[in-house]
């Protein structure tokens, strides 16, 4: 499956359009404040790029049940709220582009 943020695909013809399809992946575990800046920073850092994985893998599965073979027009929204979750939604537009 191709993923992309721009709205074509280079070589590629988008033959017909699905619908909009998303993912969304939240971090289960509430992280700690720390005094230590670095290891909370990278406690962060880390928990976008699990929780990331999460949401694009659920955005593949999605436009999958939709017989799409790419997705399109990605975009990625990162929220850390104030509670310290990480919260990130991936949406694009699922289509059948011509192989």
């Amino acid at each position: 499956m191709i993923l992309t943020t721009t709205n074509t695909i280079e070589g590629f013809k988008i033959i017909e359009y699905k619908g909009i399809v998303s993912g969304i992946g939240v971090n289960i575990q509430k992280m700690k404040m720390t005094f230590n800046l670095e290891k909370y920073y990278k406690a962060i850092g880390d928990s976008v790029a699990t929780v990331k994985e999460q949401a694009f893998q659920q955005l593949h599965d999605n436009a999958k049940q939709m017989n799409a073979n790419a997705v399109v027009g990605i975009k990625v929204d990162i929220e850390l709220t104030t509670s310290n979750y990480v919260a990130v939604s991936v949406t694009g537009t699922a289509v059948v582009v011509a192989i």
